[in-house]
């Protein structure tokens, strides 16, 4: 189970890569670092994602988990330089491994290329699914384009606190019953009865709504809905439209949009073309016309949440 103490609250996100297909001097293919308390959640591992994680102080041997969206080159051909780094390392906790249709194949595919992995890897394909740890929850859907494509969901579950002072009112010990009352279950003390919402307040958890490569579908609003933080990809401007639908990608506009109708809080763009490199701008304006609180991203950039 996933231990929360009051460093749970903070959420941290940290762009290790912002390119796409191409990298540039400026930016890396994809790779997204969530961390929650003592889960770090690297979503996506472009080529050179090792070195990015240099430049950013961190260490990958913290990596608790990896998401892939999808199998398209740019997006994961880190994978086996890391796997190797970690065996290295000597890394010893169990690395699960999320990703969609295929991703088994693929994983078996890079064990029998690079025989020196020895690691204790947990691989597990996943589509329209929910995952839980403890106070830790991925969900996943279905994206739409020409690969298998997941689009995922980050949550710190809303969690239930007991009211302190309302505990030295009446005098509740250090007990089983405190886990009673914090599960919502009224209990009997000292005869009398006390109602768990009287003595307990709930503090709301965080969403964390990661869209990559895909084109335009209910999916991804499904997925982004309510999110605190919406990153999504936004490959295209909107006089590339019909780029976009041919290659099943998404323009800056149709980013906001999805923002928009999942009534998230703020929009973050990623995956941005060398075609912006120096002026990102233009893809930052068409998405404030629809979703004013939107920014684009840097490699290395942070965000609290």
């Amino acid at each position: 189970m996933l231990f929360l103490d009051k460093s749970m609250e903070e959420v941290s996100i940290k762009f290790l890569g912002t390119g796409n297909a191409v990298p540039t001097k400026l930016r890396n293919h994809t790779a997204i670092l969530v961390t929650i308390g003592n889960e770090n959640i690297l979503v996506d591992c472009g080529e050179g994602t090792q070195r990015q994680f240099r430049y950013a102080n961190l260490s990958p041997t913290k990596i608790t988990k990896l998401l892939v969206t999808h199998w398209h080159g740019d997006h994961i051909l880190g994978i086996p330089g890391l796997l190797q780094t970690l065996a290295m390392s000597e890394y010893s906790k169990t690395l699960h491994i999320y990703g969609p249709k295929g991703t088994n194949y693929f994983m078996n595919l890079m064990s029998e290329l690079f025989k020196d992995f020895k690691l204790n890897l947990k691989v597990e394909e996943i589509t329209s699914t929910a995952k839980s740890f403890g106070q830790l929850q991925i969900e996943s859907e279905e994206m739409l384009h020409d690969a298998a494509t997941n689009a995922y969901a980050i949550i710190l579950k809303d969690r239930v606190h007991l009211d302190k002072k309302k505990l030295k009112k009446y005098k509740l010990p250090n007990s089983p019953i405190l886990k009673e009352l914090q599960n919502g279950r009224n209990i009997v003390f000292n005869g009398k009865t006390i109602k768990a919402s009287s003595i307990t307040y709930r503090e709301k958890g965080k969403k964390i709504a990661i869209i990559l490569d895909t084109g335009m579908t209910p999916n991804a609003i499904q997925i982004a809905n309510n999110a605190d933080v919406l990153i999504c990809e936004a490959t295209f401007s909107k006089e590339e439209e019909a780029q976009a639908k041919e290659y099943r990608h998404l323009t800056a506009e149709q980013a906001a949009t999805i923002a928009k109708k999942a009534k998230v809080k703020k929009l973050i763009l990623t995956h941005i073309s060398q075609r912006y490199e120096h002026n990102t701008k233009i893809i930052e304006k068409e998405a404030k016309k629809i979703f004013k609180n939107t920014s684009v991203v840097k490699d290395l950039d942070e965000i609290k949440v």
